[in-house]
């Protein structure tokens, strides 16, 4: 049986539903961002214990149809940005309509509607978040970071972090240094 949970965006979250699980009495066969496969047929007790329980960190069991497509749109757009090395040689729309299995058409008409952002803001902002956080880090050059993300250069990068954030990425670097020289000085 497969369970759809929402806001399972990172390791820490497969740790605690897998601890849930555990608690049920439940066993999973797998688990990924926003995707669990159990072995047993859940029941109606269960699954209220375990969608309360959820609840209580922050994750929600999804049931409807739309919901549970939109949140596998965002696992794949947050797994391709945020836990993938390698550079995709294909387009996000190809790539997100490959690994669903639908029309990129549709996925964007259905994203936007359930969300109110389109699928390219979505994946614009992760970019961003992931850019902030390669920058403070201060292990790649911003041409490194350009590249990784998937951006054609270094300006077009500089110009949607400008654009999302307010910030030219240079002021991230120099938050990233200043930190990095406060705790040295500790």
């Amino acid at each position: 049986m497969k369970l759809y949970i929402k806001y399972m965006v990172s390791l820490r979250c497969k740790l605690m539903v897998k601890s849930e699980l555990k608690k049920l009495g439940l066993h999973f066969t797998n688990i990924e961002l926003g995707l669990v496969e159990i072995e047993e047929t859940i029941s109606q007790e269960q699954m209220e214990k375990l969608k309360s329980n959820l609840a209580v960190s922050g994750l929600e069991l999804l049931d409807d149809r739309k919901s549970i497509l939109v949140d596998k749109i965002k696992n794949v757009i947050i797994e391709m940005i945020h836990y993938s090395d390698e550079i995709l040689k294909v387009n996000y729309s190809d790539y997100i309509s490959e690994k669903l299995g639908y029309d990129y058409t549709y996925l964007s008409n259905l994203f936007s509607e359930v969300r109110g952002i389109t699928i390219q803001h979505f994946i614009i902002n992760h970019k961003i978040e992931k850019a902030k956080e390669l920058i403070l880090y201060d292990e790649l050059n911003l041409t490194e970071i350009a590249y990784r993300l998937n951006y054609s250069s270094v300006s077009h990068l500089s110009n949607q972090f400008k654009k999302v954030t307010g910030q030219r990425p240079s002021f991230y670097k120099k938050i990233g240094q200043k930190r990095k020289s406060n705790l040295e000085n500790l």
